[in-house]
């Protein structure tokens, strides 16, 4: 069989096509380097891994640039992650290119995924994986999304946070915590997981004759309830439970309306206890850690 000239009818077909029916030409990109990649998956069983070099000499020489021994491994590469299960989205192949590296198909296909909902650009989805945005989610929500199983609220949240410490602190208050935050919003929502929107921060409730401040107060559109967020720069503590849990059940009691599903609390700190969790009867309650970089 002769692959050499199959591969080059369908890069040729590709570039024609291309030209004539540009708004479509991603599709066509990916199913050619699909088809692509399978004929060199089969000219290399019969042929070893040289063939590639020499099928990259012939089609610079002949179709120009564009070819390269790299571009050609990347669309074997390509063909061998769609035979193994990630799927095929309207995405562009420079999307898919910053997703062949890595080897966990579940992965990539989290990846495909949050980049069509989110309509994320090439740069916007390297970030993500630079900042191992799904190796952050808790082993139980990576197995409801293999299984596509229905999730909650708290299963995007990532552990660790990431947040950008613009000013290198070495040592922070809950102040400067909350302060970070505010000053990156767009990101500590994103690292909660989808559907989060910021009410209010230092939000003033009474409680009796004392008023107490709630560090973050946001809403999840998507779940339909407030969340309650605590900042702690130390280890999670079992007064930390308690408190929270007052401040929610004042949001259920005097903000929430009927049509509401009940609150829920996130505690952010410097390091966890599941100790106290799971001693702890409120199943609304979550912790998470954060982690400051200066270059998220």
């Amino acid at each position: 069989m002769n692959y050499y000239n199959e591969i080059k009818q369908e890069l040729v077909n590709n570039e024609i096509y291309k030209k004539v029916k540009d708004y479509s030409k991603n599709k066509s990109d990916l199913m050619t380097y699909y088809n692509v990649g399978k004929l060199l998956s089969k000219a290399r069983k019969h042929y070893g891994d040289g063939i590639i070099k020499e099928y990259s000499i012939r089609l610079t020489s002949e179709l120009g640039k564009g070819y390269t021994i790299s571009a050609l491994k990347r669309m074997r590469q390509f063909y061998n992650i769609i035979e193994k299960g990630a799927s095929l989205r309207h995405l562009s192949w420079t999307h898919y290119r910053e997703l062949i590296p890595l080897k966990d198909i579940n992965q990539i296909n989290y990846y495909l995924k949050i980049t069509e909902e989110q309509n994320l650009s090439v740069r916007e989805l390297r970030k993500k994986v630079k900042n191992e945005e799904y190796e952050r989610l808790d082993d139980k929500t990576k197995e409801k999304l293999i299984n596509k199983e229905n999730t909650k609220v708290n299963d995007f949240i990532k552990n660790p946070i990431l947040i950008k410490n613009s000013y290198n602190y070495e040592k922070i208050s809950e102040f400067i915590l909350k302060k970070l935050i505010l000053e990156d919003l767009d990101n500590f929502l994103t690292e909660l997981g989808d559907g989060f929107t910021y009410i209010k921060s230092e939000y003033k409730i009474k409680i009796g004759t004392e008023y107490n401040y709630i560090d973050l107060l946001l809403f999840n559109y998507i779940y339909n309830c407030f969340i309650v967020v605590e900042l702690k720069v130390t280890e999670l503590k079992k007064d930390h439970i308690g408190q929270i849990q007052v401040y929610m059940n004042y949001i259920d009691k005097h903000i929430k309306n009927v049509y509401h599903d009940k609150t829920i609390g996130i505690i952010i700190c410097k390091k966890g206890n599941n100790f106290i969790l799971e001693y702890s009867s409120d199943e609304r309650i979550y912790e998470t850690v954060y982690k400051l970089g200066s270059e998220l």
